[in-house]
């Protein structure tokens, strides 16, 4: 199968839904300049590092972030539901319509309590979004182009998080005793996600979901469009495709029958698929990414650097990881997923050791050299993560469960995803006040773990369509569409030759329809 490269409408349609994407990251960082603000503290009362009162401070922020994780993981259950029973595309707008709902409450709240409950409003559409996004993408991709196609979402992730940074720096130089220095960040996250929601009608349903609810023209209609190649005039390529999706899905109902609700974990092999996917969204948070993207700041001002820097430092930090995400998804395709999951665990071991040992021997200290060198392994940590890991998850996840559990599936890993996130972000605050540089510990040995999980248990799923994955968890195959046997070939050639006839018969019946409306008109 030869290199394909998707058309203008199919590209677009990723890099549009991902705007979602942006919105999310944007609003699970924006803490990360939001506690850099002076004005945010006086407002609310808190005291600063340093100050008497501190300790309460910190346990505050954990709650700010642990809330909005909690938030994501009933989000992205909901999406499970959800985007089965109401498709895919419902399911982005009902979160996106959430998060615009939770980020508007944030900016406008006038205490703590309120500022907690809306970043849990905020967060459940984050979940629903995070969860949603990577899946519909994977479904509207053509198996040649699917990398690149949902790396959309890292690289959307990617300018989130930068924008929160930069708009939380410049805001940092607002004059005078005003709140606007916090609340306008917080509502900012609202913004691409007004976009999304505006724009959504004119997104098409996944052509996946459409094939779940019997509407077969649709479905075919909507890859003809998603799908169409100048090098296929035929859309030889799309039949194949809706061929195969169609064969598979009858085969899996067969397969499943009287599983019910349970059959994300009626077969081994999907309990393997579950399995791993918790665990590869767990633990790569343990290497520790939120804990820098969201508490950065902290990390800068415990290793001297005070003013605007920290916040400075931060933003430059974030804009690192877009090249990364781009290169990712840029070349996923061609060198495997498990080639850049694997690599990145390894190198984040290395530089996560390298960052334990500097803080051992210079935080605290007037080495001003050796504090330089720590912040050298945090930016060297972003340039690892970007470049093999960021994209990479979100990608894999959203390949390995067939399109019957896909929402299922993809929710079990987010809810491990936001399950390690609320145990980082709550105690990050408290374990870097207080066990300091030991903090560093505790991510290198889930890294370390995560790398030999990866490398035994996770199979390559480059190059293969999201139904002929399913081949490589131990599941049967229809039809194949990469590498098909002679089998394969002869039941497309059907396929194709039925299809041919049935056009042939439309043409013949339109055609007659016509002659016999123009003797009609004749003898009237």
């Amino acid at each position: 199968m030869g290199k394909f490269i998707p058309n203008v409408f199919n590209f677009g349609v990723v890099v549009f839904v991902a705007l979602g994407s942006m919105a999310c990251s944007y609003g699970m960082a924006v803490i990360s300049s939001t506690i850099g603000q002076p004005t945010f503290y006086t407002y609310f009362k808190l005291a600063t590092q340093g100050e008497p009162g501190y300790s309460r401070t910190t346990a505050y922020i954990g709650a700010m972030n642990g809330l909005s994780s909690v938030g994501s993981v009933f989000g992205a259950g909901i999406t499970s539901w959800v985007a089965d029973w109401a498709g895919r595309k419902r399911n982005i707008q009902v979160g996106a319509l959430v998060l615009i709902l939770g980020g508007g409450l944030c900016a406008g709240s006038v205490n703590i309590a309120m500022f907690l409950i809306a970043r849990f409003i905020a967060g459940l559409g984050i979940g629903m979004l995070v969860t949603g996004i990577p899946m519909y993408q994977a479904e509207v991709s053509t198996p040649e182009s699917r990398g690149l196609m949902v790396s959309m979402h890292g690289v959307m992730f990617a300018v989130g998080y930068s924008l929160s940074a930069w708009i939380g720096f410049s805001t940092y130089f607002v004059k005078g005793a005003t709140s606007f220095s916090w609340r306008f960040p917080l509502a900012f996250q609202t913004a691409p996600a007004i976009l999304l929601l505006i724009g959504s009608p004119w997104l098409p349903f996944s052509p996946r979901w459409l094939l779940q609810q019997d509407r077969t023209d649709e479905a075919l209609s909507t890859i003809y469009r998603l799908h169409k190649s100048k090098d296929d005039p035929n859309d030889v390529r799309s039949k194949k495709e809706f061929y195969q999706i169609k064969k598979q899905m009858e085969l899996d109902k067969t397969l499943l029958q009287g599983a019910g609700q349970w059959q994300l974990f009626a077969t081994a092999a999907n309990r393997k698929r579950a399995l791993l996917g918790f665990i590869l969204m767990f633990g790569n948070q343990f290497t520790g990414v939120l804990i820098i993207a969201n508490y950065g700041v902290l990390l800068y001002e415990s290793l001297g650097m005070g003013g605007y820097m920290p916040l400075l430092l931060s933003a430059i930090w974030v804009t690192a990881s877009f090249p990364g995400n781009v290169f990712n998804g840029l070349f996923v395709d061609k060198f495997g997923r498990r080639v850049f999951l694997l690599t990145g665990l390894g190198m984040l071991v290395v530089v996560l050791i390298l960052e334990c040992i500097m803080q051992a021997q210079f935080l605290g200290t007037t080495n001003i050299a050796g504090q330089r060198a720590a912040i050298f392994f945090i930016f060297l940590f972003i340039i690892c993560w970007s470049f093999c890991m960021d994209a990479s998850q979100f990608l894999y996840l959203s390949e390995i469960f067939p399109t019957h559990i896909r929402a299922q599936g993809m929710a079990v890993g987010m809810v491990g995803l936001y399950c390690a996130t609320i145990v980082l972000l709550i105690a990050g605050p408290t374990a870097l006040n207080n066990i300091t540089w030991r903090f560093f510990i505790v991510l290198i040995i889930p890294t370390a773990v995560q790398f030999l999980i990866i490398f035994f248990f996770a199979p390559e799923t480059m190059q293969r369509s999201l139904e002929d994955i399913s081949a490589e968890f131990g599941d049967k195959v229809a039809v194949h569409y990469y590498h098909a046997t002679l089998e394969d070939e002869k039941q497309y050639d059907q396929a194709l030759e039925e299809d041919m006839a049935r056009s042939r018969i439309a043409g013949a019946e339109k055609s007659s329809d016509g002659v016999v409306q123009i003797v009609e008109r004749t003898e009237g």
